[in-house]
């Protein structure tokens, strides 16, 4: 069995339609070509791509954030999906590990990561990456 050729770096913008069928197929939202470079340049967040055999099979979003109430920025890392036949090479990790370099450069200090109390191969990743489960509940609201 041979071993499959991986990268992980930021995205670029040929990297957009690649985007827009990997986030139709995370969480069924169909983006426009022009919503997804507009997002893609605006520079408020950071989207870093998986590739495996010059294809690319995943993405990680994370963004930088400062609040008064702290003295340093702090980033999450919001979204991360790789598909299905691309799982289980590292990616993930690779993934964390790009995105956390960028905040590193940036001065941040903390990330944090959400995701869901049932999402068990996402919490043994980010385990595994070094993240620590916290006792925390999330709340949402959707306004009109």
């Amino acid at each position: 069995m041979s071993i499959p050729n991986l990268l992980v770096r930021e995205a670029v913008e040929e990297d957009i339609p690649f985007l827009i069928e990997l986030n139709d197929q995370f969480n069924g939202v169909r983006r426009s070509q022009e919503e997804v470079e507009t997002d893609l340049l605006n520079g408020r967040e950071v989207i870093v791509v998986a590739v495996m055999e010059e294809r690319v099979v995943g993405f990680a979003c994370g963004q930088i954030y400062k609040s008064f109430c702290y003295a340093e920025h702090q980033a999450e890392i919001t979204e991360m999906y790789i598909q299905e036949s691309a799982r289980m090479n590292g990616l993930a990790g690779m993934m964390i590990e790009r995105l956390e370099g960028i905040f590193n450069n940036s001065g941040v200090k903390h990330i944090k990561i959400l995701t869901g109390n049932k999402n068990a191969k996402a919490i043994k990743t980010y385990e595994k990456a070094g993240y620590d489960r916290e006792d925390e509940f999330v709340f949402d609201k959707e306004l009109k």
